[in-house]
């Protein structure tokens, strides 16, 4: 009865740690694990002990015998793996780095966001005795994208925050939420107040098409709009008119995927969910039956995961549609490609909602006067220049889509951080392994862009930390003006500093306080959450449980 490795995967890795006979591939340290869409199980090495499933933070490792019928394609997909990576010469066991000896004396580190990335960094950290490290956020609540940015129909996937909630429990780590790099404390007084700075900020808005009518209303960023139906304060209160029978995504990634099935789902289904009740009351009203998602390139190089894919597939009372498959595209010559071929088969049923795959087809531009009426569309044609690299060529061969609605989703971008170098090219901070200079350092998509899963935060930090301790050891870092936090309370250094500033900071106890009354609020309504939408009622709940510091 082997396990099996189901949907998206966080690839945090701590499977492969609780795995006795290594069975799970592939590991960190391995090729292709930085880019791996998920882990597998080996079902001929796999004894069936079923540690791997405990150690998951998300639920994603089940007994075959366990496998709903949409889960049932995970079994071969898992077993496939192993026929074509066979890892005939296994590396070692995965261990847990060791604790570094480090110099007398407290470090001391400041994590500018909370999100994975962040969280990850200080998980790091503090496996290593004497670190002191306060993660700030402009948010008064953490987890960035795993709060904020996950699907609410993707419930397991946020299980990774009980994770997060086990690191924010450690001694050594504090929070100043609410606080924003930039405006409350700058770059220097974080470095007054600690020996290093590590920024953790991610990539908060989106690119941009450069066609004609982009600013029309009705053509929003698909960023904003998972912004929106996950109750981010920044969009939650954002109107979204969804009075057209068609929507339109150009993109086809994990994201795009997302925002088609939020759209054409039940809403009923997504009332057990912690979607945002504004977004929840507009998609019961929302007249949208298709959603169609534009891909310039072939099927072949969809951006979308095969783990993605099989959900989308397996949805219930909606149609997925293929259209613009290449006459000369072998159906056969991937996992990715064999499903689409079966969803191009596919009779679809009437009166059902349906989700597009559109291929090979690229946006020109957008008509209307004040708001989207119709978007104009071209066939591509992929070409391979000499240098290797595929270009996806407009063939001149045009159409109109009526829409009312258009969300881009090319992509992530990271904004530059003040005092720091910033490459517009990629939208990242120019680093080597992590470091910018002795004392500043970065990780995740501000490091390495808008790239990998949840858990591939995890070896991005994992390498920007032992760069830090690396000039820690070295005596590279400058001794903060304010001592080496000793005598520090836990809620850190500068709490004075922030809070006389009139920012009223919030550390970890008093996020425990709004995750109680957010849980306690979806349990009257038996749903996980019911999310606290505006910086004012987030700190009402903040103030519920008098703060406790240690």
């Amino acid at each position: 009865m082997p396990y099996v490795v189901t949907r998206s995967c966080c690839a945090d890795a701590s499977c492969v740690l609780a795995c006795p006979v290594n069975c799970i591939h592939p590991a960190p340290g391995e090729p292709g694990f930085a880019t791996a869409e998920m882990l597998y199980v080996d079902p001929l090495t796999c004894v069936d002990c079923g540690a791997c499933t405990t150690a998951c933070p998300v639920d994603a490792l089940k007994p075959h015998t366990a496998l709903s019928g949409a889960e049932l394609p995970f079994l071969e997909l898992n077993a496939s793996y192993y026929k074509e990576n066979p890892h005939a010469d296994r590396t070692p066991m995965y261990v847990v780095p060791r604790r570094r000896a480090l110099p007398a004396g407290e470090l001391s580190v400041a994590v500018v966001g909370a999100g994975p990335a962040g969280l990850f960094a200080a998980d790091e950290l503090l496996r290593h005795r004497g670190v002191r490290v306060t993660v700030y956020d402009r948010l008064p609540t953490p987890y960035g994208l795993a709060r904020a940015g996950v699907a609410p129909d993707h419930q397991d996937t946020k299980q990774v925050t009980q994770l997060f909630g086990t690191i924010e429990s450690q001694p050594g780590f504090s929070y100043r939420l609410g606080v924003e790099i930039g405006t409350h404390l700058t770059h220097a007084d974080l470095l007054r107040e600690h020996h290093a700075v590590i920024y953790a900020v991610g990539a908060s808005t989106d690119k941009r098409l450069g066609i004609e009518g982009e600013d029309l209303r009705g053509c929003v960023s698909a960023t904003d709009f998972v912004a929106w139906y996950n109750g981010h304060p920044d969009r939650a209160h954002d109107e979204h008119v969804l009075d057209t029978e068609r929507a339109v995504v150009i993109g086809n990634g994990n994201v795009a995927l997302d925002v088609a099935r939020i759209l054409t789902a039940d809403p009923e289904v997504l009332a057990r969910t912690d979607i945002s009740d504004r977004a929840l009351a507009a998609l019961r009203g929302s007249k949208v039956r298709e959603v169609v998602l534009l891909g310039r390139r072939g099927p072949a190089q969809a951006a979308f995961t095969l783990p993605e894919l099989l959900a989308l597939a397996a949805l219930k009372d909606v149609d997925v549609a293929v259209e613009g498959w290449p006459d000369d595209l072998d159906a056969s010559a991937t996992d990715k490609t064999r499903l689409l071929s079966r969803l191009a088969a596919r009779t679809p049923v009437e009166n059902r909602r349906r989700i597009v795959l559109r291929f090979l087809t690229s946006p020109v531009r957008l008509t209307g006067e004040v708001s989207v009426r119709a978007l104009e569309i071209t066939a591509t044609a992929l070409h391979t220049d000499e240098d290797g690299t595929m270009r996806a060529l407009p063939t001149g061969d045009t159409r109109t889509l009526e829409t009312g609605l258009v969300l881009r989703s090319v992509g992530y971008r990271a904004r530059p951080v003040p005092g720091l170098p910033f490459d517009e090219a990629r939208a990242t901070v120019p680093h080597e392994g992590g470091r910018v200079e002795p004392g500043v350092y970065v990780a995740g998509w501000i490091k390495r862009g808008p790239t990998g899963f949840i858990g591939t935060n995890k070896t991005c930090a994992h390498e920007t930390v032992e760069s830090l301790l690396d000039d820690f050891a070295a005596g590279r870092l400058t001794q903060p003006i304010g001592g080496t936090g000793t005598t520090a309370d836990a809620q850190g250094a500068d709490a004075p500093r922030a809070d006389a500033l009139g920012v009223g900071s919030l550390g970890v106890d008093a996020w425990r306080a709004i995750d109680r009354a957010e849980r306690a609020a979806g349990e009257a309504q038996g749903r996980p959450r019911v999310k606290f939408t505006d910086t004012e009622a987030l700190h009402r709940a903040a103030r519920a449980t008098p703060v406790v510091r240690s």
